[in-house]
């Protein structure tokens, strides 16, 4: 059987500000990169290729290309294994960036499992009944609630219809 590799790989450019882009990864989770931070800590200097993005005008003209951010207004020159010379845009590792980034607020099973464990205690209910009633475990509760899993989109709705007695409504803006 194939091992499934879990590679970081930014699927959506979500917003930028300044010299900080946010980015959604392919793992659902919302990350911010603050270059101004990066480049700092890798003294970016007049001499590195990095440089012309600390103008606010370049550095906008970030794309999503291969999975990562590239500026084709930044060339970078590399030589293939033929030995010629090639002219590439400048691209960072995606898995570096998932390193050098930040969250940029809860992940999605946190705020999960802060609802559920909000309306079960306003339910007046105990992780044992909630489970009981939803056709799962306390222990599966206990996990959820503690943000220590993630939760699929049939279970959440037997936990919230079933087990807290309320709707369930997805709302896609």
């Amino acid at each position: 059987m194939r091992k499934k590799l879990n590679i970081p790989r930014i699927i959506k450019i979500q917003k930028i500000d300044g010299l900080t882009i946010q980015c959604m990864f392919n793992n659902g989770e919302n990350r911010i990169l603050d270059f101004k931070k990066i480049f700092d800590l890798w003294k970016v200097g007049k001499d590195d290729v990095e440089y012309p993005l600390l103008n606010f005008r370049e550095f906008k003209k970030v794309e999503l290309r291969n999975f990562t951010l590239s500026w084709s207004s930044v060339p970078v020159t590399l030589i293939s294994e033929a030995g010629d010379e090639e002219i590439h845009p400048y691209e960072l590792s995606p898995d570096e960036l998932y390193r050098l980034s930040e969250p940029a607020g809860p992940s999605k099973s946190e705020k999960y499992g802060s609802l559920i464990r909000t309306a079960r205690l306003k339910a007046g209910l105990t992780q044992e009944q909630l489970a009981e009633r939803s056709g799962t475990s306390r222990f599966y509760i206990s996990r959820l609630e503690n943000n220590r899993t993630d939760v699929e989109l049939s279970t959440f709705r037997k936990i919230v219809e079933a087990g807290l007695g309320k709707h369930f409504k997805l709302i896609i803006e």
